[in-house]
């Protein structure tokens, strides 16, 4: 067994896996998982830069995570930076404050290895699942852009676009600095028809329709999840491979999008930073079950964090 440490440094949060891993075995005992919400892509779609209290937040946890790392005592550390960092001008502040605090370089990946880490993730364990049908789509809803790979063991086609829940909610739902509350009407066609423009996109590279399982990744998905099964705390356990229907996801939707900000607020399972975007996070998954004709999504807690650690191990 090897000890590694995983950083998946997205849009909306940051997040750390310490875990031993045995790559002969296909084993990953999980240490430590833990997940910050820093919104690092804050204002990035408007002004092409990293906020300087964006920066703090996400240097913050990394000071955080790197005492944890020193104390479980991981051999191996890799630290992946997505969309957010991936478009500002100013990447280099980002790529040197966690150099200073880690001592490791943050990867600033594409959308294709982006792509590769979450497939990997999410179905090492589902390949051992003989019910579920291939080839699976795996779609990583992220805060800046979300991505479908198609593959059986492998990836056979993968693609990144620019939509999810904190670009749409801050192109279309922030008016003079406020997120509309709830959105109107035309604020709600307007994220729809980017979400249908970005899936046209990923059509061209990726065959949609070909896929048998669906299967849904990161907070917005998982958030999804929990309010479908009624908890009342977010509990990973009960929602990792967990499947919601197209319907319920519809009607959670709507309720996403009709409700106030203090009803989301209060729903048990919603993490306080994602109470502005979960809307925009349903409507995109919503939209990808429409297009694909899915009934159900397979719900994943392992995504691209546990593809980070496999390729450290």
């Amino acid at each position: 067994m090897t000890r590694v440490a995983g950083i998946d440094c997205g849009t909306n949060s940051i997040r750390l896996l310490v875990a031993d891993c045995d790559p002969a075995t296909g084993e990953l005992v999980e240490l430590d998982r833990r997940m910050t919400i820093v919104r690092l892509g804050q204002g990035v779609d408007r002004t092409g830069r990293l906020a300087p209290e964006a920066l703090e937040r996400t240097f913050a946890a990394c000071r955080e995570y790197a005492g944890i790392i020193k104390e479980l005592g991981a051999e191996r550390v890799r630290f992946v930076a997505t969309s957010a960092s991936r478009d500002a001008e100013n990447r280099e502040d980002f790529v040197r404050g966690v150099v200073e605090i880690l001592g490791v370089e943050p990867e600033v990946i594409s959308g294709d290895q982006e792509a590769e880490f979450s497939f990997t993730g999410a179905t090492r364990e589902l390949a051992a699942h003989e019910h579920l049908a291939r080839p699976f789509l795996v779609v990583d809803i992220g805060g800046g852009s979300t991505e479908f790979v198609v593959g059986d063991d492998h990836v056979r086609a993968a693609r990144s676009v620019d939509v999810g829940c904190v670009r749409m909610t801050e192109r279309h739902l922030v008016v003079d600095g406020v997120v509309t509350d709830p959105p109107s009407v035309e604020q709600i066609a307007a994220i729809r028809a980017d979400i249908e423009a970005a899936l046209d996109l990923a059509a061209e590279t990726v065959p949609l329709a070909e896929a048998r399982t669906l299967v849904g990744l990161a907070g917005s998905v998982t958030t999804l999840a929990g309010i479908a099964l009624g908890l009342p705390a977010y509990e990973s356990s009960a929602i990792h491979h967990s499947r919601v229907s197209h319907e319920q996801v519809r009607e959670i939707t709507e309720r996403m999008l009709t409700s106030t900000h203090d009803e989301r607020a209060a729903i048990p399972v919603m993490h306080p930073g994602r109470v502005d975007v979960i809307g925009a996070g349903a409507l995109v998954l919503l939209a990808i079950m429409e297009r694909t004709g899915a009934e159900e999504v397979v719900v994943s807690e392992h995504d691209i964090l546990d593809g980070i650690a496999w390729s450290v191990a």
